[in-house]
């Protein structure tokens, strides 16, 4: 992942794994001399699964493609940010591919194959998938944290008016989601109770007022899926071991038709 600066404010930077500062201190991965920037102005954590752009305490005035960004948000190959007076466009990084001696001469009288190898879209660990409202049958991947709102600017905007412009933030964890209400008018609930700061399970609701959402982890629901089949009721006949093979694959081939929908659809 990288940052290209269209206006020559700064050169191509390649963005670290971990945390990046932006800003006109020093220390920063990205070090911008330019009036209207402040020391330390944005930073971008990238993690294994993606990118997002947070605004710290005292940092400066942030936009994605023209919105403004308050706290946090996802990046998206492609997208603008605004750096107070500065743009920078966030792009993903294309690996080269390293061709055998025999497959170089074979590829010299191709022009469908650029040498490069394109990265493979990750299936996320959790998905929100919504079961009420505006959020009926969406489901939404979550990558890293993630702020669930009424405004357009928010992760997963929700057109419903019982919703808060900025309602609850969401991040993962190793066992599920940390949920944390941002001070919304009607509340943000865990299964039924209401909490300013609580954790979502995979199978737990996740209600914001009257918009329900279900926290869904492929891989665990796929492992349970497969027990389930394994240890069926005794007096039903057992599945055989050709049908058993393929519960896994046939969730994956799902889970995979459902995440490739969704970013077509937001393309």
């Amino acid at each position: 992942m990288k940052l290209v600066f269209p206006n020559g404010e700064h050169p191509q930077v390649l963005l670290s794994h971990g945390v990046n500062r932006i800003g006109t201190a020093g220390e920063g991965a990205v070090v911008l001399q330019v009036e209207g920037v402040a020391a330390h102005h944005c930073e971008i954590h990238v993690t294994g699964t993606g990118a997002n752009l947070q605004v710290p305490a005292g940092g400066g005035e942030v936009s994605v493609n023209g919105k403004p960004v308050a706290d946090i948000m996802a990046l998206r190959a492609g997208d603008m940010i605004g750096i107070g007076p500065v743009q920078a466009r966030f792009a993903v990084v294309e690996a080269a591919r390293s061709a055998s001696p025999s497959a170089a001469g074979a590829s010299a009288d191709r022009d469908d194959d650029n040498g490069v190898t394109r990265v493979r879209m990750a299936l996320p660990k959790y998905m929100l998938r919504g079961v009420s409202g505006a959020v009926f049958g969406k489901v939404f991947p979550v990558h890293g944290p993630v702020v669930i709102g009424r405004a357009a600017e928010a992760d997963i905007s929700v057109a419903a008016e019982e919703i808060s412009r900025r309602h609850a933030l969401v991040k993962p964890t190793a066992d599920g989601l940390s949920v944390e209400d941002l001070g919304s008018s009607n509340g943000t609930y865990i299964n039924g109770k209401r909490v300013q700061q609580g954790f979502l399970k995979p199978g737990d609701e996740l209600r914001l007022d009257a918009v329900r959402l279900i926290l869904v982890a492929p891989g665990m629901e796929m492992a349970q899926q497969a027990t389930r089949v394994v240890s069926s009721d005794a007096g039903a006949p057992a599945a055989s071991p050709g049908m058993s093979k393929w519960v896994p694959i046939m969730l994956t081939a799902a889970a995979l038709a459902v995440i490739a929908a969704m970013f077509l659809n937001r393309g």
